[in-house]
């Protein structure tokens, strides 16, 4: 995988998130995907496990958010991305995320592991 790659993969995972249902996931992930979505969750293994569980997380395709993403690394098959995600309001929340993504021969995400990062929300402070 080199850089260019790693960025129209992580436009497609962007373009599925904002669309309705599950069906094109098999375009972005392998059958055997293990999706880690936090250092210390118990990943998700497998496409349709994945399926149940990315319509579980997400609010619904029409979600309001900006992303944008920097390429930190690419080597061989594995990339390394920060992401800043920002909510449109009523919530408005922000995190900023790390992701290390390791694809196959294909192209497909064989390994997907994300390091989410939530700021202390504002009414926490002070």
């Amino acid at each position: 995988m080199d850089r260019e790659q790693f960025s129209d993969w992580i436009a497609l995972y962007e373009r599925l998130w904002r669309t309705e249902g599950t069906d094109l996931l098999g375009e972005l992930f392998s059958e055997a995907i293990v999706y880690s979505n936090g250092p210390f969750e118990e990943p998700v293994q497998g496409l349709e496990a994945l399926a149940k569980f990315w319509e579980a997380e997400r609010v619904s395709a029409d979600e309001h958010f900006e992303i944008t993403s920097e390429i930190v690394a690419v080597e061989g098959a594995t990339g390394v991305a920060r992401l800043e995600v920002r909510y449109s309001p009523p919530d408005g929340n922000l995190y900023r995320d790390l992701w290390i993504v390791q694809v196959g021969a294909d192209g497909r995400c064989i390994r997907f592991e994300e390091w989410p990062f939530w700021p202390k929300l504002s009414t926490e402070a002070g």
